[in-house]
């Protein structure tokens, strides 16, 4: 008995002297995940399509912390907040590492990580929202970003008032800045102000100040399909298609029957609205709305006489369905309501490209109707009297107000009776029905137009 005692003890006390060891083991086979997204270009539609889609895969992969290698000098608000919302919500910490510059949006990105680190001669700051022209934007716009820069810092537990005065020189931050100009950070500044929490020269640096290590690191590369859709989200390609689209159902409204107008119209509709649709942005009723505005402007021109109330609707959804097709619908929910400054720019591009599009039209008309390859197609044969042609008056001898019956219902054409003759008619407005007393209104284009009486 005392012998399996001893035997017990002996066993005891090896398995304290293993375990802990064994269990050391197991706990550090695990090792961290780094996923790393680059985003050093402009910030664009495309720019936020990588983040979007490295961030979905670092979920993915089970990755441990997301790195954000970040350097630009800014770009589009709509894509910076689009960026700033998935990073504030996404559920693992993110580290950004600025390797030089991290400007305008760029500042809003950044502020949005868990924790900073920028490369030595970096700089954070200057988030003034300016038009391409670099002029600054009206206060609407700076408000907007005022209050997204005041609350991504206070999110993440910085000083809000420094991020409000990299937009608002007339913010004044305690014992930062008090100068009258923009705020811009150097790297020692920002550490300095907790904007930084450390200078770093390379990725593995930033990691070795985080205190990761035996890690795991992925980098997001995009795919081949990625790179077409951003290639066809560039806003001179995107601007060139509205323009494509608009020409295209011009030119074909002047001349009869289908042909190369509406198959290019509709090959650059397709090509605007598929990656948009693959990005995110284009919802189910943005299309709908943009496809029922067609049907509208088509149901007005060849079936409902004049243009009213049918064709002004159908333009107007065409309009709204291309604005709202550019921008991210979750970005007009704002805690004061609604932000309708992001229609600005979708807004300005189409009608940029209205423009542009029925000139280049119109033009291209023009210069189609004076080509050779016209004349070949085209019937140019003069009827002379000297061949045996014979020309006939088409004036009817009616004058303005001359009255008759209706033979039959016009809807909006139809026959008509007056001085005893029988005419081919059109109602002015509404029906006419058969027996109905009319007045001649107008006679135009060897068409009599008439009004009930």
């Amino acid at each position: 008995m005392n012998g399996n005692k001893k035997h017990i003890i002996a066993g005891l006390l090896l398995w304290c002297t293993v375990f802990p060891a064994f269990a050391a083991d197991t706990v550090s086979a695990h090792r961290p995940v780094v996923y790393v997204i680059e985003l050093m270009q402009e910030i664009n539609a495309p720019g936020a399509r990588i983040v979007r889609k490295g961030l979905q895969a670092a979920t993915a992969a089970g990755a441990d912390y997301v790195l954000l290698h970040l350097n630009t000098y800014g770009g589009e608000l709509a894509a910076a907040d689009s960026i700033r919302n998935a990073l504030l919500h996404f559920p693992v910490p993110v580290i950004v590492f600025i390797d030089n510059q991290a400007a305008s949006a760029g500042a809003l990105i950044a502020i949005a990580c868990d924790s900073i680190y920028m490369r030595s001669g970096g700089s954070i700051g200057a988030a003034t929202v300016v038009h391409q022209t670099g002029e600054a934007a009206p206060d609407k716009y700076q408000s907007f970003m005022r209050s997204m820069m005041r609350a991504t810092a206070e999110a993440q537990g910085r000083d809000p008032r420094i991020a409000e005065a990299m937009v608002d020189p007339r913010t004044v931050a305690p014992n930062v800045s008090d100068s009258g100009k923009v705020l811009t950070f150097t790297v020692d500044e920002a550490i300095k102000h907790r904007y930084c929490e450390g200078k770093a020269e390379d990725i593995t640096d930033v990691l070795q100040q985080a205190r990761i290590s035996n890690y795991e690191l992925i980098t997001y590369r995009p795919t081949t399909l990625d790179h077409i859709i951003h290639f066809l989200l560039n806003p001179f390609l995107q601007g060139l298609f509205l323009m494509l689209i608009i020409g295209g159902i011009y030119f074909e409204l002047q001349s009869p029957g289908i042909g190369f107008p509406l198959i290019a119209a509709t090959t650059a509709a397709l090509l605007y609205f598929a990656p948009l649709y693959l990005e995110g942005l284009l919802q189910n009723w943005e299309l709908l709305v943009f496809i029922l505005g067609i049907l509208l402007i088509l149901l007005e021109i060849f079936i409902i006489p004049g243009f009213g109330i049918t064709g002004i609707s159908g333009i107007l959804l065409c309009v709204t369905g291309l604005i709202f097709a550019m921008v991210d619908n979750t970005l007009f929910k704002t805690p004061d309501g609604f932000n309708l400054a992001i229609l600005a720019r979708p807004m300005a591009t189409l009608s940029i490209a209205v423009f542009c599009g029925l000139a280049g039209a119109i033009y291209l008309t023009r210069r189609l109707y004076s080509t050779r390859l016209f004349g070949r197609i085209a019937l140019r044969t003069g009827l002379t009297g000297d061949e045996g042609y014979v020309g006939v008056a088409t004036t009817p001898a009616l004058t303005v107000g001359s009255e008759g019956v209706a033979q039959t219902a016009l809807r909006p054409s139809g026959k008509v009776e007056i001085n005893g003759e029988i005419y081919d008619a059109v109602a002015e407005y509404g029906m006419i029905g058969k027996g109905d007393t009319v007045c001649v209104t107008r006679y135009e284009t060897s068409q009599i137009y008439c009004v009930k009486k």
